[in-house]
């Protein structure tokens, strides 16, 4: 005779079979390239590829300074989750004229770079490390190199500082603390049950082959020699602005200031009136342009 038991767990295993076909179709990622390039400014760019993890190639532009472009600082630009460069055009238009050198560039599974089985914040961490070893081969002054992470490539550029100590300084905006912190809130929203928001968080951080404390922001911020302008809108519906305050205590001792802008989300923050000076302001403190010798 069928037990009640026996029904549930028959169900348990249809149901976590078939959570091992949903889930990753809700984070399939959908190859999108850019539609519009610096030229729209006038600005001149160089279209590259460089090498990351696994053999695969990146996509990118190069926006070279006008001027002494190697005693100019340089930053690298990084976009969020589903989207590409072309996301990044609003930063080259502001920060160009500022007289940085600027690499975009589309991170795995986005945009005009390759696929390499599936998307994670740990790639986009390894695919910002591997854009400072591109912008290592330029004639630039390699003890000026910053970067600006959206969101999950806010996420993936402090952890790429905790592995390379050439990236100086960094600026985030809407950045998670802990991958878990988002996901399962994402779940909650879906009214998954709890043991199924278990099993689901335990099967991704299986196919990403790596634990998430090990590339967890706010376990990696305070490993990093960088400094770090943390910046979240309070009307973050995304990424919840704790992640931000979460960031900020897991940091060293001055090593990070936090800018909470009200009535700003997740997306929007950079049409602040004081954005684009602040963040000017916080490269120029922490990668200052060497002092001059005297004779």
């Amino acid at each position: 005779m069928i037990t009640f038991a026996w029904i549930l767990l028959t169900l348990i295993i249809v149901l976590a079979a078939g959570l091992r076909f949903i889930i990753p179709q809700m984070y399939a990622l959908k190859l999108t390239p850019h539609e519009e390039t610096p030229e729209k400014f006038g600005f001149a760019f160089e279209e590259v590829h460089f090498p990351t993890k696994n053999d695969r190639s990146l996509y990118g532009w190069w926006i070279p300074a006008d001027t002494e472009m190697e005693q100019r600082p340089t930053l690298i630009l990084v976009h969020g989750w589903k989207r590409n460069l072309g996301r990044m055009l609003r930063y080259i238009e502001h920060l160009h004229p500022l007289n940085y050198n600027l690499l975009a560039f589309d991170a795995r599974h986005h945009g005009s770079s390759d696929e390499d089985g599936h998307g994670s914040m740990y790639k986009f961490g390894q695919d910002v490390k591997s854009a400072v070893d591109y912008v290592k081969t330029r004639s630039i002054d390699l003890d000026r190199i910053g970067v600006i992470g959206l969101s999950i490539g806010g996420a993936g550029s402090i952890y790429a500082a905790s592995l390379e100590p050439a990236i100086k300084a960094v600026a985030t905006v809407g950045a998670p603390a802990h991958p878990v912190d988002v996901m399962r809130r994402d779940f909650q929203k879906k009214h998954f049950p709890a043991i199924f928001i278990w099993y689901v968080l335990r099967m991704i951080e299986s196919r990403i082959g790596i634990s998430y404390e090990e590339f967890a922001p706010v376990n990696n911020i305070a490993r990093a020699r960088a400094a770090f302008l943390i910046i979240h809108g309070e009307m973050d519906k995304v990424v919840l602005p704790s992640q931000g305050e979460k960031l900020k205590q897991a940091a060293r001792e001055n090593q990070c200031e936090c800018w909470s802008i009200p009535n700003y989300g997740h997306s929007n923050c950079h049409h602040h009136k004081d954005f684009w000076e602040r963040v000017h302001r916080f490269f120029q403190e922490k990668l200052p342009a060497p002092a001059l010798k005297t004779p």
